[in-house]
């Protein structure tokens, strides 16, 4: 609050004070009563204007953190509602929002503790959609995961917001968001994990932006067209690159219509684009196929087939490019490519494709599908920073599938997550994993 001079006030990161007063209340009930009353008794009588402002700071970012105990909740309502200014209105919501939600696991959030120093009570949070759009969007102290992909939802459009998810880039990682988290306490646990794995011994300690994307996850009653919004933004952005990587079993005269399909959804009825067909081809035929024939083979079916299409409208293409991968038993799938060990009928190198069918084993080269292990077959998992590990059938007696990966995590949250669904959708409480 400024009454006690700090030597070190410049270069400090905004949530270091906060940290050091937040943190123990978090871990200890106790102190919890503590923070309210230091926080309430520095705030009365204070006739330093400075201090004053800086005290309602902290007021308003404890109230969306914890609340007080039953036995100190009224004098704090009491003291908020005895204050005629703006910030003590918002605490008295804010604290209300605290006893529906829940108590944080975390400070603040630097963007939390900044946005209150610039004085706005109204945090936008910019989101990042497949199609290459973004919107921005109000979060609070108190939202969810949960809540946020709904509002998300609803602002979209979209039909249902199930399957899809809140997913924070932040260095070469891409990690979902737990539906049930508190957004910001996600985001701070995310970067001090980041932060403490790259720590230098005696280096500086790094600093990580990140960005929040919010895409499909979770594959399941879907069916093109159903939800133009979802199949608009978001459904054909994802497959379009999982197709052109190689990952589905597609013939040639597939390949040749969705091509064309690709090339509608681009450019629509314009033809110039046309004449440099071959040098697109890349960005229009699956990167397994493009030596399956010649260039030239390929345009002139590219051309034909786009010229049967004609009159379709941008809109339209992506749909029915969602339509023709919609038959094959890959579509709505993740997709990685790991080493494994435990079974030599297989090859070394394995594709492995997560959708609602279960877990797919597939031939890297021919795209043959060798296995498929449906999520109630599978009675355990557990991932590390090199490897994923799935037992399929009885402990005991089933059989195990080692591989190597840094994209574990991934895929034990996937597989936690259908699996998680599935007995949701079943009326039964979600087990633990084992």
């Amino acid at each position: 609050m400024g009454d006690h001079p700090s030597k070190r006030a410049a270069g400090r990161i905004a949530n270091e004070l906060t940290d050091q007063i937040f943190e123990p209340p978090l871990r200890t009930e106790l102190l919890r009563d503590e923070i309210f009353c230091q926080i309430i008794k520095q705030l009365t009588d204070n006739r330093n204007r400075l201090s004053e402002e800086r005290g309602w700071e902290l007021m308003w970012l404890v109230t969306g953190c914890f609340a007080p105990s039953t036995n100190l909740l009224k004098e704090v309502m009491h003291f908020l509602g005895s204050r005629r200014n703006q910030i003590a209105h918002d605490c008295v919501q804010r604290l209300q929002k605290t006893l529906r939600n829940g108590t944080r696991k975390y400070p603040p959030h630097q963007v939390e503790v900044e946005a209150i120093q610039h004085k706005t009570t109204q945090i936008l949070h910019k989101v990042y959609f497949p199609d290459d759009s973004d919107e921005a969007f109000e979060v609070e102290s108190s939202t969810r995961a949960k809540d946020f992909c709904l509002n998300i939802a609803n602002k979209l459009g979209l039909k249902s917001h199930e399957g899809f998810s809140l997913f924070v880039k932040i260095s070469d990682k891409v990690i979902s968001v737990p539906e049930g988290d508190f957004f910001f306490d996600f985001v701070r646990h995310l970067i001090d994990w980041i932060r403490k794995a790259r720590a230098t011994r005696d280096g500086p300690t790094p600093q990580f932006t990140y960005q929040v994307f919010f895409m499909k996850k979770l594959w399941t009653n879907l069916i093109p067209g159903k939800d133009m919004n979802a199949d608009l933004i978001f459904h054909y952005h994802q497959e379009l690159p999982k197709l052109l990587r190689g990952y589905h079993k597609c013939s040639r005269e597939e390949a040749v219509r969705l091509a064309a399909l690709i090339y509608r959804v681009k450019f629509g009825e314009d033809k110039t684009g046309l004449v440099n067909l071959v040098k697109m081809l890349r960005e229009l035929i699956p990167a397994d196929l493009t030596k399956a024939q010649s260039p030239d083979d390929w345009k002139r079916g590219i051309l034909s087939q786009y010229n049967a299409d004609a009159g379709m409208t941008q809109d339209n293409a992506k749909i029915e490019f969602l339509k023709v991968i919609y038959l094959w038993p890959t579509f709505g799938s993740a997709f990685f490519e790991v080493k494994q060990t435990t079974d030599s009928s297989y090859p070394e190198i394995l594709l492995i494709a997560i959708n609602k069918n279960g877990v797919n084993l597939i031939h890297p080269q021919t795209k043959d599908i060798l296995a498929t292990h449906p999520f109630t077959k599978i009675s355990n998992w557990s991932s590390g920073n090199t490897y994923f590990h799935m037992t399929i059938g009885n402990l005991l007696r089933g059989s195990k599938l080692l591989c190597e990966t840094s994209l574990g995590y991934k895929m034990d949250d996937l597989l936690t997550s259908y699996i998680s669904l599935m007995l949701t959708n079943m009326n039964k409480p979600p087990g633990g994993r084992r």
